[in-house]
């Protein structure tokens, strides 16, 4: 098996949440992530709200209800508490591999909340692919316009960056 279908043969795992739910919450840390700039709140904060009153499964539970049923809950903390935790490294990343006419501090808080979440997971193992891909899905929920295309080369030029090298 190649790293390029780690994430989706997981789902065939027993036990293992399906690809859907890993999209899901995706989507939903975007808009946590959002939330958490938006209003100051902090990611534990905004983290439990989620799993109260959005990522519960209310059987006829919907994205147009403002809920995110099915979501891999865990997935959704992780890249919740990770962005937040990691933000100014994340956001110094970003800076430097966004085109000189696009200032992070400028761009739509939903686009940031996006770029945010899916460099903090190309840090994480998940495959670079499978990280883009799904935050390129992601962006199509939300932009109708350059915006997907913009999220594809930043988080690309991101995952060819060379790697720091760790110290013991």
């Amino acid at each position: 098996m190649t790293d390029s279908h780690a994430e989706t043969s997981a789902a065939a795992a027993p036990g293992a949440p399906p690809r859907r739910s890993r999209t899901i919450a995706r989507v939903a840390a975007v808009q946590a992530l959002f939330q958490c700039e938006q209003n100051g709140d902090a990611a534990e904060t905004v983290i439990s709200q989620f799993l109260r009153h959005r990522l519960e499964d209310g059987g006829a539970a919907s994205f147009e209800d403002g809920q995110a049923p099915h979501a891999d809950f865990t997935l959704f903390s992780s890249i919740v508490r990770g962005t937040t935790l990691d933000q100014d490294r994340i956001d110094g990343a970003l800076s430097e591999v966004l085109p000189e006419s696009w200032r992070l501090e400028r761009l739509d808080p939903v686009l940031r909340a996006l770029l945010r979440a899916g460099a903090h997971e190309i840090g994480t193992g998940v495959p670079a692919g499978v990280v883009i891909n799904e935050y390129l899905d992601v962006a199509h929920g939300f932009f109708s316009g350059d915006e997907p295309r913009m999220v594809n080369g930043v988080l690309d030029a991101l995952a060819k960056r060379p790697k720091p090298e760790s110290t013991p």
